[in-house]
């Protein structure tokens, strides 16, 4: 008897500890995260039947039943309910050559609650569906960089929440909707490059929290609002390349964060306003350029500031070229296109920071080699002024590894090229209409990563050395209208990348390299030499051709 109830109790003892084991594994393993709902998956899978090639492979991932298990790549799940709350498919390098290409599926307007719709950098086409006025939860959507058209539809109208607004890149038409003025959380608004016309709306003025707002290059007409001072919060004010007229409004000097501000290419008219010296207290950078502005000289309310870019192209500029009481801040200098005279020496000094200068088209008269150039300037623009001189103190050692663009073109510079020395940086390197003369130097091969060349219109003599082959990275070769002797090189096959090159009007003789591109440039890119001949031009008639060349 004693037997069976020990026999019971441990039968008993082992029932409790299972099921109090099975309690704690329970309590112990987190709940099972839900699949995403049918309803949800059904629209992902109608918008990937809209997309009609695929080379970012991304919606070879969309198989299986559960959207939300992380194996469907650009699409992202509230945890809690399995519903899709963002769509995140964006081109990571607009130059790669992955994208979409298809139209966007009206089925996306039943994700009901997408909070993100991203769907930037690809080849989409066609209207935005208006079924996206039923996502009432939107906080962001980006549709830039595609080819959508159409108006920015009304039914935007209902997104309310929405604090970020990307359209910019499309070919979208119509006018600003007034209604944007009423998304008042919206922090961010780009509409640029597009094909927007009519007016500004003023409604865009009461959005207080808008941190940034581009409308640049469009059909944009009237002119900028007063009521622009009304966006405190603005940090960056993009309007270029529309047709905005009248005055740059006073109440801009209002704005105490913006930092950036770009209203060139517009028709913007005299006076330019006065601001006082304590409006715009962040203002870093300001491109006033291509306006109907006459300018006369820099106003002291950009020489006072501790500007990093100043753009002031095409200003109708006059005299001496000014005095900035920060040169040490200035990062980009644009005062091209202007009527500024006389010397430049001291116009450097003290520019520790200076990156990029464009000071081309001017009647600026100096001898180049009397510049000091700053250290770890990158680009130098002085193309149609009246520069005499030597390229010594441009082309040298101390500038050759921080230099990527020299341009020197239709000046009167002589001398030789000099010497290039090895970890060159320079891309691009025009000389082109000047009075230079001696040898292209065989050192030449030193620029490797050239990508434009352009010594064209001067007096260069000798032969075209074979070392020129070595520049692998060349896309535009000119050396049209000098004295070059002797053949093309046999070695500038190599240059496989090449998409425009000139030797007309030399001494060349001999056969053109017969291998793409060379042998099928336009003859007119060979004529007007001694005797060249192989295709395109004629074939060669003989050895006493090709002697000649050599």
């Amino acid at each position: 008897m004693q037997f069976w109830f020990w026999v019971l109790n441990l039968v008993l003892i082992f029932s409790l500890l299972s099921h109090f084991s099975e309690s704690v594994a329970q309590i112990s393993s987190p709940p099972q995260a839900p699949i995403c709902s049918e309803e949800d998956r059904a629209s992902l899978l109608s918008f990937k039947a809209s997309i009609l090639q695929d080379t970012t492979d991304t919606l070879a991932s969309w198989t299986g039943r559960d959207c939300c298990d992380g194996g469907w790549e650009g699409v992202q799940c509230n945890p809690s309910t399995g519903r899709v709350n963002a769509l995140l498919i964006q081109r990571p390098d607009r130059d790669s050559g992955t994208y979409m290409k298809g139209t966007l599926s009206p089925s996306l307007g039943n994700l009901l609650f997408l909070e993100t719709l991203s769907l930037s950098g690809n080849h989409l086409k066609g209207q935005i569906p208006l079924t996206l006025g039923n996502l009432k939860n939107l906080i962001q959507i980006n549709l830039a960089r595609n080819f959508l058209a159409g108006p920015i539809p009304l039914c935007f109208k209902t997104l309310r929440n929405l604090q970020y607004l990307d359209l910019g890149y499309n070919l979208l038409s119509g006018s600003i909707p007034d209604f944007v003025g009423e998304f008042k959380n919206l922090t961010f608004i780009d509409l640029s490059y597009n094909l927007l016309t009519g007016k500004i709306p003023i409604s865009l003025f009461s959005l207080i929290n808008l941190l940034d707002l581009s409308l640049s290059h469009n059909k944009l007409t009237g002119n900028i609002p007063d009521q622009i001072g009304s966006l405190k919060s603005l940090t960056s004010l993009q309007l270029s390349g529309n047709q905005l007229t009248g005055h740059i409004p006073l109440s801009i000097s209002r704005l105490q964060k913006l930092w950036y501000l770009n209203v060139s290419r517009n028709g913007i008219l005299d006076p330019l306003q006065d601001i006082p010296s304590k409006g715009i207290p962040s203002l870093l950078s300001i491109d006033l350029s291509y306006n109907n502005l006459s300018l006369g000289s820099v106003p002291d309310w950009i020489r006072s500031k501790p500007l990093k870019d100043v753009h002031l192209a095409g200003c109708k500029l006059k005299g001496d070229l000014p005095h900035f009481i920060r040169p040490d801040s200035l990062s980009s200098i644009d005062l091209s296109d202007n009527y500024l005279v006389d010397g430049i020496p001291n116009f450097f000094t003290n520019m520790s920071s200076l990156q990029k200068v464009k000071l081309s088209n001017n009647q600026l008269r100096f001898d180049i080699s009397e510049i000091k150039l700053p250290d770890g300037l990158s680009s130098i623009d002085l193309h149609a002024n009246l520069l005499g001189g030597s390229l010594s103190t441009i082309i040298n050692n101390k500038t050759s590894s921080s230099l990527e663009v020299i341009d020197l073109s239709n000046n009167f510079i002589s001398g030789h090229i000099p010497e290039f020395v090895e970890g060159s940086s320079l891309k691009v390197l025009n000389l082109g209409s000047n009075k230079i003369s001696g040898p292209i130097p065989v050192s030449i091969s030193n620029l490797e990563v050239l990508e434009r060349l352009d010594i064209s219109r001067n007096h260069i003599l000798g032969t075209i050395p074979s070392s020129l082959g070595q520049l692998l990275k060349l896309q535009w070769l000119d050396v049209s209208i000098n004295g070059l002797s002797g053949q093309i090189p046999g070695s500038l096959s190599q240059i496989t990348n090449l998409k425009h090159a000139s030797f007309r009007a030399n001494r060349l003789c001999g056969e053109i390299p017969q291998t793409r591109p060379f042998n099928i440039f336009p003859p007119v890119a060979y004529a007007h030499n001694l005797c060249l001949c192989g295709k395109p031009l004629p074939p060669c008639k003989g050895k006493e051709q090709e002697r000649m060349g050599q």
